[in-house]
């Protein structure tokens, strides 16, 4: 029992330490819209295409690589979404058009954070941890990656300060480079063979044909839209309120900062109340959270209350959503089936973060972007209320087995 405790804190350390660099790392891309924009006389959209596209990517490339992950264990995933991960930075510093900011910010990024992110990370940290501490398990995973997004943005601003937006990226894709140390200390293997193997197909079928699965991916769209659209395009709209750019990026620390505690919440009530009514209440204060924000006037501290609030519930759905699919359909093809789910989040990224740009560039305003926001959320409250958390008849039938 002590040597598989051990074993558990070991790869729960490591799988921490990968989601800090890979989240903290990206959850700054927003503070270089405007320098680069600046200096090539962009628009907001090229750049907030490039985000969406990366996104968009990160989304497709998921499934892939979660199956990679469970059929041959997430290390050689990881280390090579590593690799890729750096090279995307490197080379989107040495970006000078719309054209190679989409292939380095846009691909590579994308492939690589595929490859480092929660899908796979997360399917590391269900298959280590007992059935009855995974949704904890996955809740601190989740914040440790938030404490990343919180302590990394301070210094990702100072690097552009000191530095200039180009070398910054050089620098950070150094950082994201000692993801691939880190790799040794997944200890991950696929699941042994129990019985009659289910194969791909038979995976993707039980899930498409469940409801719940369904549900659970149209909700997550909305999750996707909102973080993106806020992480990308909030610190621009807190100046365009008159708010010094330091606010935008205190706003952003504070998100990941609160997220920690967010994350750690949800996974802590995931594994006592159900999951599915608690990512309801989740979408149902964020719509009443952006609302507040809207409807007061914009001030620094109604600001700095919105990173709070918001970051408290972040990516408290991560934890609470990978959890409810592991219950539905087991662990052995969790990177996968929630590559799949997450796929539908990186749809929602895309179109927040793209249509954020061209709604500000064809009209001067976010406004109809916040609209969409609200009534997002209500719509993925409503999804979410009706899932169960049974597992399928398959793993029914084995537990009454066993």
């Amino acid at each position: 029992m002590t040597s598989m405790w051990r074993t558990c804190g070991w790869v729960l350390l490591g799988s921490a330490l990968i989601l800090a660099l890979s989240l903290g790392v990206r959850h700054g891309f927003g503070l270089f819209l405007s320098p680069m924009s600046a200096q090539f006389g962009w628009g907001r959209e090229v750049f907030a295409f490039a985000i969406a596209l990366q996104n968009l990517i990160w989304g497709l490339a998921q499934p892939f690589t979660g199956a990679l992950a469970d059929r041959f264990g997430a290390a050689k995933v990881v280390l090579i979404g590593g690799v890729l991960y750096a090279l995307g930075l490197v080379f989107m510093g040495l970006s000078d058009s719309a054209l190679t900011l989409s292939l380095s910010a846009g691909l590579l990024i994308g492939i690589g954070l595929s490859g480092t992110s929660f899908s796979v990370i997360l399917g590391v940290v269900g298959r280590a941890v007992p059935p009855e501490k995974r949704s904890m398990g996955m809740g601190i995973a989740s914040a440790a990656g938030s404490f990343g997004q919180f302590a990394m943005l301070p210094g990702t601003l100072g690097l552009i300060g000191w530095l200039g937006w180009s070398a910054a990226l050089l620098v950070l894709g150094l950082l994201v480079a000692l993801i691939v140390p880190l790799v040794s200390m997944l200890k991950d293997k696929p699941l042994p063979v129990l019985g009659h193997e289910q194969t791909l197909t038979e995976a993707l079928r039980e899930a498409c044909s469940h409801s719940g699965f369904w549900l659970l991916a149209f909700g997550f769209f909305v999750c996707g839209f909102q973080v993106v659209f806020i992480g990308v395009h909030l610190p621009a709209y807190l100046v365009d309120q008159h708010l010094p750019a330091t606010v935008g990026t205190t706003v952003l620390a504070l998100i990941g900062l609160f997220n920690i505690f967010g994350t750690y919440t949800a996974g802590w009530l995931g594994g006592r109340m159900s999951k599915p009514r608690l990512l309801t209440a989740l979408y149902l204060l964020r719509a009443v959270v952006i609302v507040l924000f809207l409807w007061l006037p914009v001030t620094t501290t109604s600001a700095y209350l919105f990173g709070m609030a918001m970051g408290f519930l972040w990516l408290s759905t991560v934890p609470l959503t990978n959890g409810t699919v592991a219950t539905l359909f087991g662990v052995r093809n969790l990177s996968m089936l929630g590559g799949i789910v997450f796929l539908f989040h990186q749809i929602g990224s895309f179109l927040g973060g793209w249509l954020g740009g061209v709604v500000y560039d064809r009209t001067g305003s976010y406004d109809l972007i916040w609209q969409v926001a609200v009534l997002l959320s209500l719509l993925a409250a409503a999804l979410n209320w009706p899932v169960r958390e049974r597992p399928v008849a398959r793993l029914q039938s084995g537990m009454s087995a066993a």
